[in-house]
């Protein structure tokens, strides 16, 4: 495993939409591998390939310690409720922002195995699903957060 170089804000590579993942090969997997190094060294919850400079649909999250959750092609496909608070970016360093998101979320996604299947998340898996997956479609927290502070 290798760890990458997280892009940060004003690289043209974090406002691009991803292409699909159409077949699951070495590479695919040594970048699942590599990102998931990648996100624990920086110490985040999340990591979308965009944020390596790779414009593939392809996440990993972790808001529970040993819990990895690998995402190829995700989409969300329901979500409900509310909910209000700070988020930040590991391309977005230093800065954080009031951010209103859904307080439930299902994703379909398909896993480093080729298999479909769905994952739900409440609250702060809940927040990290869609904050991921913006990043697929080019975009920030920043462009929907009010209250921006340095910190």
């Amino acid at each position: 495993m290798a760890k990458l170089k997280i892009v940060k804000l004003g690289d043209d590579v974090l406002r691009k939409t991803c292409r699909p993942v159409d077949k699951i090969t070495p590479r695919i997997l040594t970048l699942l591998d590599d990102m998931a190094e990648t996100m624990h060294a920086a110490d985040g919850v999340g990591l979308a390939a965009p944020q390596v400079g790779v414009l593939r649909r392809i996440v990993v999250i972790e808001v529970e310690e040993g819990q990895l959750i690998e995402l190829i092609n995700p989409k969300i496909i329901a979500y409900s409720g509310t909910q209000s608070g700070s988020e930040g970016c590991l391309s977005v360093p230093g800065k954080f922002g009031n951010v209103t998101r859904p307080m439930h979320v299902t994703v379909r996604a398909m896993n480093r195995h080729g298999e479909i299947f769905d994952i739900t998340g409440s609250e702060l898996l809940a927040r990290a699903l869609c904050h991921e997956l913006d990043h697929l479609d080019g975009k920030l927290y920043i462009d929907i957060a009010t209250d921006i502070e340095s910190r």
